[in-house]
């Protein structure tokens, strides 16, 4: 079966201004919500985004920024799960 963009979807989103960084909860199709780190948007002098890059390795600002929200990602996530 071909991968259809259609069927995947952002169900949340959390971006640190500080450094680019997005982390959201995605779904493919009726797969389970799986959370992704990444990309990494950043800033262009004008103040326009650029396209987006790998996340890479996070520094000290994004650990501490994912730290603040991991309990409203765990609580998120733990809405969408579907029982077992």
């Amino acid at each position: 079966m071909a991968y259809d963009p259609e069927k995947d979807k952002i169900l949340r989103k959390w971006k640190c201004e500080q450094t680019g960084l997005v982390v959201s909860i995605n779904r493919y199709g009726e797969g389970e919500a799986k959370v992704q780190i990444g990309p990494r948007i950043l800033l262009k002098a004008d103040g326009t985004e650029r396209a987006p890059v790998k996340a890479g390795r996070l520094t000290i600002e994004d650990v501490m920024w994912f730290y603040d929200i991991i309990d409203d990602i765990k609580d998120e996530l733990a809405k969408l799960a579907t029982p077992e």
